[in-house]
């Protein structure tokens, strides 16, 4: 299934020049959904999986389904002070400024086996943050998806070159 056809393109959201990519169109059609969450979850089925753990927000639309196809826990990273417990925090770059993001301290356990999921990399700078965070927490991080990937940005390459594998279901240029 070409999934890109469910992916509605905004331009200039939100900002001028910017070509969101909206995934509520694909999650409104159950077998857009679906024949995504099969995708990605049979890049792993032949893997241990003890944890898939998703960015905030739209990475928490697939991370849950994933982590429930996948039969493992789910382990949501959030942004600054949006967890009630202790927590490991990383700070990241942003276009304008830096930002937060936080994960339970006791959300992963050293040596569990660990998918980073969001719906989209761009450059890499959340994703980095997000794997910085589960190293601290001792994860054996076994790789990255994503349902889109912005190609001309640098974000796989930025990931791949500390090692973590990155499965991208589709791509599209920022223009």
């Amino acid at each position: 299934m070409d999934i890109t056809q469910y992916i509605r393109t905004v331009p200039d959201f939100p900002k001028s020049g910017v070509q969101f990519r909206d995934i509520t169109t694909l999650l409104r059609d159950p077998g857009a959904f679906r024949a995504v969450i099969e995708a990605l979850a049979s890049a792993y089925t032949d893997q241990t999986v003890d944890k898939v753990a998703a960015i905030e927000s739209r990475g928490f639309i697939f991370g849950a389904a994933l982590a429930h196809a996948l039969h493992a826990g789910f382990v949501p990273i959030r942004k600054r002070g949006k967890l009630p417990a202790e927590c490991f925090a990383a700070d990241y770059e942003l276009e304008y400024g830096t930002d937060r993001l936080e994960l339970h301290r006791d959300g992963v356990q050293a040596g569990e086996r660990v998918v980073l999921i969001d719906d989209l990399v761009a450059t890499g700078g959340t994703a980095e943050a997000a794997l910085a965070l589960l190293s601290t927490a001792g994860a054996a991080i076994i790789g990255c998806a994503f349902v889109i990937e912005l190609t001309d940005l640098g974000g796989r390459a930025r990931l791949e070159r500390r090692g973590h594998p990155v499965l991208a279901l589709c791509k599209f240029t920022e223009a």
